[in-house]
This record gives structure tokens, sequence and C-alpha cells, in this order.
């Protein structure tokens, strides 16, 4: 029901599904948005028109203008061509449906440009936006059963059932998803079976992590192994899910050793692992894979927050001289926290809402990552809530079954000083500033890191913004790679070759503005993972023959891969 493919072939599931999972967790929320937060800008805002009351009743006048031709039929204002919600024909064709979207459209512009006039400082400007975006969202008449025209087909064509079949999934996700609609079929998914399903073993293990060795599937590897380090606040399977977009089997056919880490869902008795706990438990892992491998050094790999910790790790090496490592890959990481303030999430970030965030998992032990989901649902209300909101409930349809959106809702938690480490680094801005952070005694200074860096960003990630990927890659010096993907967060990062829309640029850092940079880089078709896979080649050594099992005598195979710690709940 609800499911007729649209004129591409494609249906309504599928970009549901496809939007959403441009929309991933990342550090963001973190911080939360505290009620009484929005409660100040909401005050400010109406201080602010208090004052103002003739921009007031311009936005008023202008709206009451729009709306009589809207009622007399001769408005021309239309809802975003790219807007989802008003996709079905009826929305223009039918005369009552058209208004409804004219009126909201013409009242939504409104209410925005009048939050844009007011006279604000930008801290709440830009928290007025935030909120104002989520008030205007939860008003549009797409989400209401009786005016959704999709809806009333669907209960018509049905009989009724849709709508008995909406309630249905309505109370499941009341009483099993915290009251947020679905955003995955759950059922068609299992780990270890048809998502993370490379074969390999566990070869090491410690309290804070799991370590897996992938079985070679080519006769010669290259020596050099690659160390994955994924964030702490999903599981580390982003990187193997369905076998057609798994970076471990694209890896390992181009005859590379692909080792990575499977961080432990910790629990409030783990309250005090902070960020020198993983960085210690990270450089067992990375003395595990060198002398299974035999090399000297290894390859590094982190995405988001694995990428902060990535960072800190190699920063704490180049400290004590010890030469562990060869090559850094970094994706979708931000490591300068003022390089990516031009945004409303940055709104959130004050001292007072930092430390109400680090008090409130203090006190429970934890950061869960269900709690963080919730919070970031509300920051995307498009396209993480109301979406799900029609299809399952207006439409009666179960939500889609995809890998991405699966992966994304099996999140994990953070210890209470974990995530206490990583809001101090929001003000101490470690990476662009010497001595800020200290692991164990030592402190980070990135000028001391000397390693080739390859580094890749997002061309629509709004959640670690491309420009402030660039100046991440610009740590790390003035000739480090740096790739722009044509996709978002995660989407950027899994970019299997076959995708015919598939583009990036490719240029070194040498650029102190993005923009700059992007205006003398190349443009490539296709995948940046085959110009990758060249660049791991070219840096991972001899080839030699694949070792027939995972492991060593040191380091004896513990388990099956995935392992045991990506099943902890």
């Amino acid at each position: 029901m609800a499911k007729a493919p649209k004129s591409d072939g494609r249906t309504i599931a599928d970009d549901i599904a496809e939007n959403s999972a441009e929309n991933t967790l990342a550090l963001n929320p973190l911080i939360g948005v505290r009620s009484q937060d929005l409660v100040a800008a909401a005050g400010t805002v109406m201080k602010a028109l208090a004052s103002h009351p003739q921009l007031v009743v311009q936005q008023w006048m202008s709206f009451a203008t729009e709306f009589g031709k809207i009622v007399g039929g001769q408005s021309d204002i239309a809802a975003d061509p790219k807007d989802r919600r008003f996709a079905d024909p009826a929305w223009k064709t039918s005369g009552i449906h058209k208004a409804l979207m004219q009126s909201y459209v013409a009242w939504g512009k409104a209410v925005t440009d009048l939050v844009e006039k007011t006279d604000l400082p930008e801290k709440d400007a830009a928290r007025a936006r935030l909120m104002t975006s989520i008030f205007v969202d939860t008003m549009a008449p797409s989400n209401n059963p009786l005016l959704n025209p999709t809806a009333v087909k669907a209960f018509v064509d049905s009989g009724g059932k849709s709508a008995l079949n909406g309630l249905r999934n309505f109370l499941d996700d009341m009483t099993k998803n915290g009251g947020l609609p679905s955003s995955v079929d759950v059922s068609k998914f299992k780990v270890g079976e048809n998502l993370a399903n490379t074969p390999g073993m566990v070869v090491f293990r410690n309290e804070v992590l799991e370590l897996v060795h992938y079985t070679a599937t080519t006769e010669k590897v290259y020596q050099r192994p690659l160390l994955v380090v994924p964030p702490q606040i999903n599981k580390y399977y982003s990187v193997d899910l369905s076998p057609d977009k798994s970076m471990i089997k694209f890896l390992l056919a181009n005859g590379l050793q692909p080792y990575c880490v499977s961080w432990r869902n910790p629990t409030p008795e783990q309250r005090d692992w902070g960020l020198d706990t993983y960085i210690a438990a990270l450089d067992e892992a990375c003395d595990a894979a060198r002398e299974i491998t035999g090399s000297d050094t290894v390859n590094i790999m982190g995405s988001c927050s694995g990428g902060i910790t990535l960072s800190t790790y190699v920063a704490w090496l180049a400290a004590q001289d010890l030469k562990k490592v060869n090559a850094v890959i970094l994706a979708v990481c931000v490591l300068d926290t003022m390089a990516a303030t031009d945004n409303d999430f940055a709104a959130l970030v004050t001292p007072e809402s930092v430390m109400a965030a680090k008090q409130m998992s203090k006190a429970r032990g934890i950061l869960d990552g269900q709690d963080m989901a919730k919070m970031f649902a509300w920051m995307r209300p498009n396209d993480l809530i109301w979406n799900y909101w029609v299809n399952n409930y207006l439409l009666g349809n179960q939500p889609p079954a995809f890998d991405v959106l699966f992966w994304n809702a099996d999140t994990t938690r953070l210890p209470a000083r974990l995530h206490g480490d990583f809001l101090d680094l929001i003000f101490t801005n470690p990476f662009m500033n010497p001595g800020k952070l200290s692991i164990n005694g030592v402190s980070i200074d990135m000028r001391k890191v000397k390693h080739e860096t390859y580094v890749i960003g997002g061309t629509t990630d709004h959640i670690t913004p491309w420009k402030a990927v660039y100046q991440t890659a610009r740590i790390y010096g003035d000739k480090t790679t740096f790739i722009l993907s044509n996709s978002g967060h995660l989407q950027s990062l899994l970019n299997p070759p076959g995708n015919p829309k598939a583009w990036y640029v490719k240029g070194v850092t040498k650029e102190k503005d993005a923009d700059a940079w992007a205006a003398g880089a190349t443009k490539h078709e296709g995948s940046w993972w085959l110009d990758w896979a060249e660049f791991l080649k070219a840096r991972s050594g001899d080839e030699i023959g694949a070792p027939k099992t995972p492991g060593s005598k040191k380091h004896k195979p513990l388990g099956a891969a995935p392992g045991t710690y990506i099943f902890e709940a």
C-alpha cells in the first residue's frame, strides 16, 4: 500500500531511506537541546519582535496579501520541487490541496523571514532559526492524516486497513522505540548473517576493544596492514555492511589487509573510561596488528569521532618519537572545532549546555545512544521524524529495510568520562592549540605529526561540513591529499565502484581557503575508492603470500568475526 514506484522506478520508501541515510549520528548530539535553551530563545525572539512591531506588521501584511492571491487562485507560490512532502500530484491538481500547500509555504516563509529579520546576536539568531524550523516543519499539512492526499487515498483503497496498520505501528513505537517513528524494518537484517558477514577472526581482545583480522581473498597480500578505527558512537560494521557496499570486501579484493577495531559497548561500570583509556587500548591493537603481519608500521584509518581518536593517537605516538604508523586516512572528521561553526547546530554549544550535558552523563555513568538518536532526530525532523510519521502511521507502511539505517539505529553508549573528554575538545580545540590536551602525561601537538595523509569529505555533509574537513586535512600539512566526494556524511564513505552518478574532486591542500582549493582541484568521474586503493597499495610494502588463517602464534584466533563485543546490547 502506497508503495507504487515513481516514474523513475523508485518507491517512496527508497526516497525516505536514501535521504535519511544522509543524516547519520555524529558528534552533534553530544550536546543536546535543553528545554530552557529553547524557552530562552523563544523569549528572546518575542522581545525582539515586541521592540520592532513594524516588522511584525510588514510580515503579516505580506502573508495576508499572498493569502488573498491564494484564495483567488492567482498565486504562483509553490513548494520546492525537491520537497518530497508535496510530491503527490494532488498538491498541484486539487484546488483544496493546492491552496493548503500554498498557504503553508507562504506562512512558513513569513515566519522564517520574520525571525531572520530580527536584530539578534548570532547565537540567539541561530537558536531561533532552529526552533522556528522545528515548529514550521511540525505544522506541515502533509503530517495531518485528513489533509494528506496520499494518506486519504491509501485509506480508501485499503478499506481502512492502512489506518489500522498505522495505529499498530504507532502503538509499537510508543512502547518499543521511545515514542519516535521507527526508521528501519529491523526484521530484515541480522549482524553476522547479511551484515558484517565478511569471514575473519578476532585476534586480540582487551576490556575496551576486539581486533578483527579478515581472511585474505587473494593469493598475495600487501604486508603492511590497514588498521580501521571506527567511531565510538556506533558499532564498527559501517565498513562491512551488505556485500555490495562493504569497504572490507573491497580492500580484501585489492590484496590489502584490513584489521578493524570493534569497540565494546560500555555500561555505567565503565563510566571512568576516558580518551586516555581508548588510546591505550588502541595502542595494544596496533601492536597486535604489527606483530601478526611482521610489519613495523601500520596504515591507519578513522572516520568521525574515530578520526578524532586516531589523530590523538598519532600525536601521542609522535610526542614519544614512536614509529608505529605509516600513512593516515581520515574521513568526515572535523578536528578544528572552530571550523564548523557556520550552522545552527553550533547554536547548541555554549558553556552552559556543555556543562549540562556533562552533568547528565556523569549522573548516569553513560551517554546512551538512543538518547543521542532522539536528539539528533529533532535536529532534522523532516528527514528523521515526519517522513516516517507519514510512511509508518498515515500510510500504514513498514519502515524501509535499508542496511545503513539498521546500522544507524544499532546505537552504542559512551562512558561519561569519554563523553566529557569529547565535549572539552570543543572549547580547548587541542588540535589547533598545542598543549591543551594530554594523554597519560603526554602533551598533544599536531605539529609533530608527519605522515602522508589522505582525507575525505562529502559535498552535502551538513554534520561534518566539507570545508571544516578540509581544515582537518590542512592540520596534517599542505601536502595532504584531500578528496571531496559527491555525497553526504556516511554516504561519502560508502562509495563503492559502479555508481554511475559518483564523482569526486582531488587535490593537495596547499590552499588555505577551501573554495580556492576547489577551484584548482581536479574532478574525476567514479568512486574515490579506486584512487584510495592505489594510494594504499603504494604505501603498504611488499606483496607476500597471503596468510592461510588470521592471527599468529602469539595472537591466536579468539573466535569468528564479527566478534562478541558487537552483540553487546
